[in-house]
Parts: C-alpha cells; structure tokens; sequence
C-alpha cells in the first residue's frame, strides 16, 4: 500500500467493515445498505454492516455516525488511521454524506430514475488525508419534478426533498384563505368576511381586519394541525390573485405599511402567536411581495415568489423589483422561503433558454438569506426535463458548480455518442437569447413569440439537424434513441407550431406532407414516453393533437376571407399587434393567448370582412379561445351578418356559447362557432358579446374579461 493512500477494496475483497451506532433508524441503516451495494456493485467485494457493539475489532472501520458537532445540514468525510468516517448532523444529512462520497470519490452518477453511471474498480483507494466538510447554505431544496416525487430514492441520490412540501399540512400547503372560509359557505350569509372590491364585497381574499376571519383561521389551523400532528408548517396565505381588500381599515392599515403586506404580516403574525411550536407560512407574492414595516414574528415563513420575472437574464439583471424585494425582506426576517419557476407554463413541452440563469438566480436567494428554495419545474415532463431536474438539484446543493460543466457531464452521460449534438442544441439556443437582449422571457409566453428570435426558421433548422445527427449516432442503441427522440419534442413542438404561424414555405400548414407526419410523431412519442399534459391549464397532449387536426381541417377549406380587408367597429387590446388582418392572415392560434389570437379586454369584439367582391357564401366560421384562469372567456353569443353594400347589414341566426362558464369549464379549450347558410354577400360582419366582467365566484370576480378571436373561414 503507498502511504499516501489507503485501499478500501482490491480485487473483490475488503478488510473493513461498515460501521453504524443506531441500527434501528432506519435512514442510518439504509444509508450504510446503500453504501454496501454500491461499493459492490464498483468492487464486487462484500462489505458488511455491522452494529458498533458487534464489530470485529480486527477489522478496519467504515463509521457511519451522527454528530452533535455538526450543524443539523452539515457533512464530513475523513481518513482517521486508515478508517474511513462518513458523517451528518442529521440521519437525513447522514445520507446525503454517504451519496457525496460515492459521488465526489468513487465517481457515481445518478442522471434519471433509470440511468446511472456505477464505475467498475479492481481497486478503490482514497487520499489517506482525506477531509472534506460541507455545509449547503440552502437547507431544504425541492425541486417540482415528478422524477424525485415518483422517485424517492433518486430524490436522495440528488439530495432534494421527494416532496412538494415537506412539514407542510396537506390541505394546508398554499393560497389557503378559500379553504378556511369557503366562499361557498360564507359568501351569502356573511359577505363582511370578504373583500371590498369597489362598492361591493367580493369573495376574492379576506377581509383581514375582521376579527371574526381571524378567529375563524385560528380555529381552521389548529384543527388541521390536530389532525396532523406530524405536521409542522401550514399555509396562510391569499387565493391566487390580486383582488385585495381596500375596506376603509384595510386600506388604513396597508397606507401606513407602504403595502399591502401590511395587512398580510399582521394579521398571520396574530395567527402565529397562537402556534408558537408551529411555522406558518405566509406568501410574499404579487400584490404581497413588497415588505411591509412590520416584522414577521420568529415563527412566520416568508415565501417569497418570482412569477412576473425575466428569464431571459438573471434576476438581478432582469427583475431589479424582485431582487429589492428580496432585500428588503432579509433586514425583517431570517425564515425566507423562496418560489422560484423554471418553465414556461403555458407550454411545458416549448424550448425554454434559461439554463443560463439557474446558477446565478440559486447564488442570489442563498445571499439573501434564503434556507428553504422551491424550484417550481412543470412537475409533469417538459422540454429536456430529465436534464433540467438534474441541474436543478445539482445547482441547490453546490451553487459553485459550473453550469457548462453540469450540462455537458449530463449529456455525456445519459445521451451517450449522442451527447455532444444534444449539447449543440443547448449551447446554441442560449447564445441566441442572450444576444437577443430586448426579449422578454416569461413563464406565460409562447413559442410564437420567439419566431424572430432563438426560433427563427433557420435556427429551428439547426436545432432539428443537430437532433438528426443524434438520433444517427445511437441508432443502434434503443434505450439511448428513445431518450433522444424525448429530448427533441421541444424542437418539434416549436416546428409545429411555426408551421400553424406559416412562418416560412416550409413550416406552414399547407405543407402538409411535412406537417402530418411530423404531428403523428409527436403524438406517438408523447404516448410512448407518458407524456400526458401540455400545460398546467390541464389540457392534455390528446387535447392538443386533436385540435391540430382540427386546424389542418380548418386550414385546408377554400376561404374566400383569407388576406381580405378587415375593419374593426371595436378596440383590441395589446395582442396579435392589434392588428385586425390577424382575423384573416392565414395564420392559426393555439392553446395560447399569445399566438395569433386578437384580444378584446371588457368590450364586444365587431369585426367587418369585404370579401373585395359579391360572393356567394355558404358557411361562416371562426375561432374563439378560452383560457379561464386568465379571465378568457367564450363568448356568450356570436352573431354573423351579410351585406351587399357594407351599409345594410341583415343579421343571421344566434350561435350561443355551447359550453357557458361554470366552476368545471375546461380551463383551456378552443370553440368554432359555424354557421350554414345560402346568401350572396360583399361584406361579413361578426359581432361577439363579451361576458363582461369574471363571475363573483372567479378568482377575478369583478374584472374585465377577454374575448380572443382568430381565423374568418367564409365559404
């Protein structure tokens, strides 16, 4: 043996022992079986596991110990006279160390559930100085992924938690005030406990200046806590939008706070006090997220949340409020708690370049204070999800590693010989947004938005060249192939919904000898890999592939509308340029507001064709979307009207809305209101009633509601 080293196991044998003190917990007794496996698996040499009353003296040490001389997160691994200690401040910190060593110095890696890297070892041998102490800053690290959900054992592997909301009361985990006075019960009977909205009381957040809500909290709190005493942290915090109370005493109360955390903070600091062994956590979110004047109390969790950020560029670069915000709730409290997000939700499968950003971003929250970090991934699969839940968790526990380093060891090694192209693709579509620095990266945007950008057609040709030559290099490799035809769903989502933009001759729906097979392997590929859900409005891949169908159908009628004048009787709003030719460009929007769809925010859509000649006209159709929790709505009737001279209007028959809104609509969803009819017309006039304003039970109850129309197919 050279003296600088010492030699765990040599030639499928060992001369140690793995010792632990406490082999009646069981994550200490699980975390020496996974250090006996593994060390197995790399040697073949049998280490066993031995109660420190039973070892064999004779025998050199493994020790597997707790130490009250650790803080709690805190890790040790150290050569002490050949003996080798692995060490946590915690059973749970125990188990991290033990997966460090195996990572750090035996070289094992866990890519996915299903891909791992074991090294194969005539001989494992470690530093006979060996000593490595490690203390993560970010305490508890989740990452919203059903791969460590589904998945427990890789959560540890990783080191996250294999929950959404660990210590958390189930019913109790966020935007819990409708849950602990149910507009359903409570509304009619006692509107005071609500909001004021205006004039009127609104069952959009509480009125938390009413002493009767406050003791109705306290008593949902501890009852909830009574029933699960395992539980150590529930939520108190707004339903999720930003209808606030503005009664007179609210109002007074966050004027003098300079927020609307004002109210917030003190009226769950009064709920805290009444749980001084519990933490109740309470959101700095939208309309909260400013801090306020008072203290958060010793038990209260801060969560602050980061959904209106820039993803394009870190967020201290693009979000200055967020960053602020974060500062100035670090001088009032010690327990921050940040929700972060990491894709874009209204298209899970969609690129999404902002890889570059999760390192700097994990760097800020743990400057400021933040112990506690949520990763708010799509927890259903999305655009390079396997890699994306890697870097995550990688990055949590080691700010300091470097992204490149990070994407290209997870290429290497769960894409094989197909890596470096899959590696191309990354690499290229982040130095594309980068160097596009006016692009507003947003959780709620588009592929769409991007065709000008990092999605351009010629970029997307690069993106599905670099995936044919990754698919080429491990076609004889099934298992490696199917996690490359995976990796590619993003760029072929983004190719398909460039051809419903007719973003070039190629990607346009015309094209439908391209078009058909390139939707139909979607599909199979979506089928084959469980891949269910486009977005968190629920609306499915089946949903989505038939609605494509259903745009083909639409795109391959005779429209004697296409390209013709448009001329609008109504004001649109922000979307599709306001421009009215987006009724009749030939382009078709999708499952989102942003692509292609016109927007008419409170007011009625009307809309005036000139088919430029007299025609005669069969069938009148268009498309209008709904997205409710974006206060989208159908609308509750359209009426199409027929003219010669664009003067004299006869208007047809009614097409009510045939799905009206209720509290079970489909949250996402598309419907063409068609009308038959035999008549000769120059000009076509649609006119689509609005709903107004969103329903007292809406979390938007009071506010205007959008009407997003797209494509007149006139026939």
């Amino acid at each position: 043996m050279n003296e600088s080293t010492i030699t765990l196991t040599e030639n499928g044998q060992s001369d140690y022992q793995i010792i632990i003190h406490d082999d009646t917990d069981s994550i200490i007794s699980q975390s020496a079986k996974i250090l006996e496996s593994t060390i197995y698996k790399i040697s073949q040499a049998s280490i066993p596991i031995i109660n420190i009353d039973l070892q064999n003296p004779k025998k050199k040490q493994i020790l597997l110990t707790t130490s009250e001389k650790l803080k709690p997160h805190e890790i040790a691994i150290h050569v002490q006279n050949e003996n080798l200690l692995i060490s946590g401040g915690s059973p749970e910190a125990l188990r991290n160390a033990v997966y460090e060593f195996l990572e750090q110095f035996l070289g094992c890696r866990w890519f996915a559930p299903d891909a791992e890297f074991i090294p194969e070892l005539n001989k494992i041998t470690l530093n006979a100085t060996l000593t490595y102490n490690y203390a993560p800053n970010i305490n508890i690290r989740t990452v919203h992924s059903r791969l460590f959900y589904d998945h427990p054992e890789f959560a540890h592997q990783l080191k996250v938690t294999s929950e959404a909301f660990p210590f958390y009361v189930p019913s109790g985990r966020v935007h819990t005030f409708n849950k602990f006075v149910p507009e359903e019960k409570f509304y009619e009977s006692h509107p005071e406990y609500y909001a004021m909205r205006g004039n009127k009381r609104l069952p959009t957040q509480l009125c938390l200046t009413n002493q009767e809500v406050l003791e109705m909290v306290i008593d949902s709190v501890g009852a909830l806590f009574e029933r699960n005493p395992e539980a150590s942290v529930i939520s108190v915090s707004g339903n999720d939008n930003t209808q606030f109370c503005e009664c007179d005493q609210c109002k007074k109360i966050d004027l003098e706070e300079e927020s609307h955390a004002g109210t917030m903070i003190r009226f769950v600091n009064a709920v805290a006090r009444e749980f001084p062994e519990k933490q109740i956590s309470t959101l700095a979110y939208q309309y909260t997220r400013k801090p306020c004047k008072t203290k958060p109390i010793e038990n209260v969790l801060i969560t602050l949340c980061s959904i209106e950020c820039d993803r394009s560029a870190s967020i201290p670069e693009k979000c200055a409020d967020f960053a602020d915000d974060l500062r100035g709730w670090k001088t009032l409290t010690d327990n921050i708690r940040i929700w972060d997000y990491t894709t874009q939700f209204t298209n899970f499968l969609a690129p999404f370049p902002n890889m570059h950003t999760l390192k700097p971003n994990i760097e800020f929250f743990e400057e400021n204070n933040a112990k506690w970090v949520f990763e708010q991934h799509s927890n259903n699969p999305s655009e390079l999800f396997e890699l994306r839940s890697y870097m995550m968790a990688k990055l949590l526990w080691n700010p300091d590693l470097n992204t490149d380093d990070v994407i290209k060891e997870f290429t290497d090694g769960y894409y094989g010989e197909a890596g470096p192209f899959v590696k191309k693709y990354v690499d290229l579509i982040h130095e594309k947004i980068i160097a596009d620095s006016d692009f507003f990266l947003f959780l709620y945007g588009d592929p769409s938005q991007a065709f000008d950008s990092y999605l351009n057609k010629d970029l997307l040709d690069q993106y599905r060249g670099f995936f044919d030559e990754a698919e080429q290099a491990v076609s004889g490799n099934p298992v490696v192939l199917k996690r490359v035809k995976r990796a590619r769903l993003g760029v072929d989502y983004a190719v398909l919904e460039a051809c419903r933009q007719s973003l070039s001759s190629k990607y346009d729906l015309e094209n439908v000898d391209f078009v058909q097979p390139l939707l139909e392997s979607f599909k199979a590929r979506c089928d084959a890999d469980g891949i269910t859900m486009m977005n968190e409005m629920r609306y499915s891949v089946s949903e989505y592939y038939d609605a494509y169908k259903q745009t083909l159908d639409v795109a391959a009628l005779p429209n004697i509308a296409r390209g013709k004048k448009v001329t609008l009787s109504t004001k649109p709003k922000k979307y599709a340029d306001e421009n009215p030719l987006a009724l009749t460009d030939g382009a078709y929007g999708g499952s989102s507001f942003y692509a292609n769809w016109l927007g008419f925010e409170g007011n009625d859509l009307e809309a005036i064709v000139d088919l430029g000649e007299i025609r005669e006209v069969n069938s009148i159709n268009m498309a209008f979307l709904q997205v409710t929790n974006h206060i989208v709505f159908f609308p509750s009737e359209v009426i199409y009207s027929v003219s010669i001279d664009g003067k004299s209007f006869v208007d047809l028959k009614p097409l009510k809305n045939q799905s009206p809104l209720t509290k079970s609509s489909k949250i996402n969803d598309v419907q063409y209101y068609e009308l038959e009819i035999s008549a000769e017309a120059r000009y076509i006039k649609v006119s689509a009633k609005n709903l107004g304003t969103a329903p007292y039970w809406h979390h938007a109850a009071g506010m205007p509601s959008w009407i997003f129309a797209d494509e007149i197919i006139v026939r």
